[in-house]
């Protein structure tokens, strides 16, 4: 595939900053390392979009101006330390919960990947494809890139580093024939809209009027892995954007985090 010059692209800064109690900090810096190589020598060429990432260690304040992709443990702690759905700027802002990813024997290095790139394809998260099926039917396909083959069996290694399999946005496009181009960095998926086997696909059927729901390859209800958790981009899709909340300051963030550290070594006092 042609290379996108990188000076035609404009720099977006992503802060991936640390406030998980279940990763320490040398366990982060190597995944954000992989993820930079991960955005620019596989995302860029297929998408046009780039990004430089800088680590924010726990404690630290990331630049203005910056997006933020946030390693929590899990969306309680989200709502206690105060990231919203948008950072202290507005800008864009991913969340990992890495807590819940162990939980579940999920990889954590998978999911920031999936919300990193996610992210970058389609940062206001209002995009979608539209496919009309009939006169008066149709769906629209949320515009994300990891959704349909986000399992962590599909991903693939950068560093030694377990990082998320991502759709072209050939896969997009309806017209293209099965096999006839590449839809996904690995090659695991052959066709448009196909979706693979722990995959997914917001939709909105828009004749019928349910709201945004998911479909999955293996036509079932979504598992509770699937679930998106709440401040999510699954769970945000579905909110009416006047009812984002903006995080408040990140050095209310960093004093409420001390806090949460505290009342967590307090519990495990108790419980020993």
């Amino acid at each position: 595939m042609a290379q996108v010059p990188k000076a035609q692209l404009a720099t977006i800064h992503i802060s991936v900053i640390n406030q998980s109690t279940v990763l320490s900090d040398e366990q982060v810096s190597p995944v954000v390392a992989a993820l930079q190589k991960q955005v620019t020598n596989d995302f860029r060429p297929a998408w046009g979009v780039d990004a430089e990432l800088e680590f924010v260690p726990s404690g630290a304040q990331p630049p203005a101006g910056s997006w933020w992709l946030s390693i929590l443990d899990d969306s309680d702690q989200a709502n206690a330390l105060g990231y919203h759905d948008l950072t202290t700027d507005g800008l864009p802002i991913g969340k990992v919960f890495a807590g819940t990813d162990l939980k579940v024997g999920a990889s954590w290095s998978v999911t920031a990947s999936h919300e990193l790139l996610e992210m970058l394809a389609d940062p206001n998260i209002n995009l979608t494809v539209f496919v009309q099926n009939a006169d008066t039917t149709g769906r629209l396909y949320a515009y994300e890139a990891c959704d349909a083959c986000e399992a962590d069996n599909l991903g693939y290694q950068v560093d030694n580093i377990l990082l998320s399999d991502f759709v072209f946005p050939s896969w997009f496009e309806g017209f293209r024939a099965h096999g006839s181009t590449q839809f996904a960095q690995t090659g695991h998926i052959q066709g448009p809209l196909e979706l693979l086997p722990g995959g997914y696909i917001c939709i909105f059927d828009v004749s019928a009027g349910p709201g945004w729901h998911q479909m999955t390859a293996e036509k079932r209800p979504v598992s509770m892995a699937q679930r998106g958790n709440v401040g999510s981009r699954r769970e945000r899709r579905r909110l009416p954007r006047e009812q984002w909340l903006v995080s408040v300051p990140h050095r209310e963030i960093t004093r409420r985090a001390a806090d949460y550290r505290q009342r967590l070594d307090a519990l495990q006092t108790q419980a020993a």
